[in-house]
């Protein structure tokens, strides 16, 4: 293992003390040192928004914790779901009266704790509503998607939730626009390399180097299919493809189009990738409201990259339009 770290045990912890030095007037902690809030939380007369996942991922989880976006973040270890606590300590810090909205992907071990955090909540009068993300088309087929993974999806329903709750939304509308946005949002990537949880000290998968896996998830969970590696036209069009079949969008549709790296993979090539995939959808007859190409979502230092397509209407293109900030996320 290579990295630049101190003990592994320290990395988030002293990665989380990094951050809150690094944007004092942007984020803080909460009750816990895993619980990042707003440095002007609770806002009052406000939904609160919350997520939480393990460590590995930034942006996601807590990069997206910043005005127009989410109130809180609990942070787990790398690859390690935040526990109950942690989520109740954000839950209570963000409450700015008008109750809570967890957005979160569909793992087993984050599905528990939110649950049982969401039950503790309940009983201290701060009522919450839970938003599942499950975009990955690749973890599971359309007919059986609540099996599906949360993945970089989860970026776009943070940012027309957080729009809405600035909008004055209540409770139940602020689930309901991130509800109905998902329903209109799929991902799916592809691996090049594996990645190192500093804990562990060795990859968490081994692959060969001109092999990559058509859909693997973030935490190295196995994808469609293991193969030769193919130009970055024919993974472009293969992930774009199995996108839109999905979703089926109309002639005429707009749709927002991410192109994220996953760790490893330089800004040059996720362009060259979004040049196809803008291909694919244009000839379609669809049309690119949005275009985002960066690192969103990532995993540690795994190389590769994931498309993420947001099929819009007039009130999610506004919502997703409105201005955000937070320390890796600036929309004017």
């Amino acid at each position: 293992m290579k990295k630049l770290l101190n003990k592994p045990e320290d990395f988030v912890p002293e990665m989380l003390d990094g951050l809150l030095k690094a944007h004092p007037d942007q984020l803080a902690y909460a009750e816990d040192v895993h619980a990042i809030v707003r440095a002007d939380a609770p806002v009052k007369g406000k939904v609160g928004l919350a997520t939480g996942g393990g460590s590995g991922h930034l942006p996601v989880f807590l990069g997206y914790v910043g005005k127009g976006l989410l109130d809180g973040c609990a942070v787990g270890d790398v690859f390690s779901s935040p526990s109950s606590e942690q989520m109740l300590a954000v839950t209570r810090r963000i409450d700015g009266g008008k109750g809570v909205v967890y957005i979160y992907g569909n793992y087993g071990g984050d599905v528990m704790n939110f649950d049982m955090a969401s039950e503790m909540a309940d009983m201290e009068g701060i009522p919450v509503r839970t938003v599942l993300v499950k975009d990955d088309v690749a973890s599971a087929p359309a007919g059986e998607a609540d099996r599906r993974r949360g993945v970089a999806g989860m970026v776009f329903a943070f940012k027309v939730a957080g729009a809405r709750a600035d909008r004055g939304g209540s409770l139940d509308e602020v689930a309901e626009v991130a509800e109905r946005a998902l329903a209109n949002i799929r991902t799916m990537g592809v691996a090049l390399s594996p990645c190192t949880v500093p804990a562990v000290g060795k990859p968490t998968f081994t692959i060969g180097e001109n092999e990559m896996e058509i859909g693997m998830g973030i935490h190295g969970e196995p994808g469609m299919k293991r193969e030769t590696l193919q130009t970055a036209d024919q993974v472009a069009e293969r992930m774009a493809t199995a996108i839109l079949d999905d979703l089926k969008p109309a002639a005429g549709d707009r749709l927002a189009v991410m192109v994220n790296g996953l760790g490893a993979t330089p800004p040059e090539e996720l362009y060259i990738l979004y040049r196809k995939a803008h291909e694919v959808v244009t000839g379609r007859g669809l049309k690119v409201h949005r275009a985002y190409v960066g690192e969103f979502a990532t995993s540690m230092e795994m190389a590769g990259a994931s498309f993420t397509f947001f099929r819009l209407d007039d009130e999610m293109a506004g919502l997703l339009d409105a201005p955000a900030h937070s320390p890796f996320f600036i929309q004017n």
